[in-house]
């Protein structure tokens, strides 16, 4: 196997992809295909915005610590 590349990159290759099968198909609804790369996409996407959520909280509460003592 391959090494795993950044996050950004996966999520924008995701998107490239999703965007191609978009104009091929007239029914982007019923392909399978299509449906588990948006799946996966959106995965990716919540993973980044949970991440950086994780990290604007964590980083809120170390300041406000010394702050309060």
């Amino acid at each position: 196997m391959a090494k795993k590349t950044a996050g950004e990159l996966d999520e924008t290759r995701l998107k490239k992809k999703v965007a191609t099968k978009l104009t091929d198909h007239k029914n982007p609804k019923e392909h399978e295909a299509l449906r588990s790369l948006m799946k996966r996409l959106r995965r990716t996407q919540r993973k980044r915005r949970v991440l950086a959520l994780r990290k604007k909280n964590s980083a809120s509460k170390k300041t406000a610590a010394p702050a309060a003592k």
